[in-house]
């Protein structure tokens, strides 16, 4: 028996959402009587964040404290209409649309705040703390909370707005019809290290290396949470997840996740990552967004580790132990490859 260790790569890019009739996605701002700000979505919160970071640009395009915002994804419903959260366009897209309600809803905060301070909206400022003054006279302010009691009590005023993001019509090449499907791209190349037993089949991860660039990093730890999560789940679609042997027919398919074979804890292997920052012209503040990038780099990246390790090219997934060994033993034994 012997344990064979090889490195494989693979990079990527990835369209981030699509072109299929403006790819919309709509967002609704308001303030109620005390200054807070509820962002209404029909985008939903799936575990990566979408609330999180939707605050974030919401809270940095009114100039007010997050902790000032609430983000509510309530259905379809009652919030406006969004194309759903995939396609990896959830950051661009829906962040391209808070924003522009956020800027509407600060346009009206500013000149109710103008009228109580009786000077032009175009002298205010925000200082992101709640407070509302004067361009170079910062004693001359008003909280935001006193604008919105203003705006509603004194003023009949509604601090609210409406954004909705639409990707621009590609331009159709005539001579061949050619569009482009996509405004902006996120890029990946990821380095796997594995180690495969000759006598079962076995593969067990030993490191990965990951550089992504995905514009701007609204929330750096969110990223980096999402990337490392997401990168597990391409080890797990790579060596583990399947309905066989029964598939297509569930009748004696596995139950639970006791049954539905996954990596554990003890699978897990060191994961270092490098997040690259090129914002992008058309994001909110130049972000992208990983989305499914996260898991994409690694599935190709582990098969190509396995044929360094032993010389066999397995292709159709899971990578289980069976296929390694059929194919080691196809060929003859283990033919470990070069290592650059």
């Amino acid at each position: 028996m012997t344990r064979h260790r090889g490195r494989g790569m693979a990079s990527i890019n990835y369209p981030i959402g699509m072109n299929l009739g403006g790819d919309p996605s709509q967002a609704l701002v308001h303030s109620n009587p005390s200054g807070k700000f509820t962002v209404a979505l029909s985008s939903i919160d799936l575990g990566q964040g979408m609330k999180s970071v939707t605050r974030q640009i919401c809270a940095e395009t009114l100039g007010v404290p997050v902790e000032d915002v609430y983000v509510d994804t309530a259905d379809s419903d009652t919030g406006p209409h969004c194309m759903g959260s995939f396609a990896s366009r959830g950051t661009h897209r829906v962040g391209n649309a808070v924003m522009a309600a956020a800027r509407e809803a600060r346009g009206v905060m500013m000149e109710a705040a103008a009228e109580e301070l009786e000077v032009n909206a175009a002298d205010l400022e925000t200082d992101g703390r709640g407070n509302i003054h004067v361009k170079g006279a910062p004693h001359r302010s008003i909280s935001t909370k006193d604008v919105a009691i203003a705006a509603q009590f004194r003023q009949g005023r509604t601090i609210s707005g409406r954004g909705i993001f639409l990707v621009p019509l590609s331009d159709v090449d005539p001579e061949t019809g050619e569009m482009s499907p996509a405004t902006c791209y996120a890029h990946a190349c990821l380095v796997a290290e594995v180690e495969v037993d000759d006598e079962t089949g076995e593969v067990a991860m030993v490191r990965m290396d990951s550089a992504y660039e995905l514009g701007r990093a609204l929330n750096p730890r969110l990223v980096e949470q999402q990337l490392v999560g997401g990168a597990w789940m391409g080890v797990s679609h790579a060596l583990y997840e399947t309905p066989e042997p029964y598939y297509p027919d569930p009748a004696h398919g596995p139950r639970d996740f006791v049954e539905y074979l996954m990596p554990g804890p003890g699978d897990i292997c060191p994961h270092d990552i490098a997040v690259l920052e090129r914002p992008a012209p058309d994001g909110p503040f130049g972000a992208k967004g990983p989305g499914e990038m996260c898991a994409n780099p690694v599935l190709p990246a582990i098969a190509n580790a396995i044929f360094n390790a032993v010389g066999v090219r397995i292709d159709e997934l899971p990578i289980t132990p069976e296929k390694v060994l059929r194919a080691i033993k196809a060929q003859g034994g283990a033919r470990p490859q070069a290592r650059r």
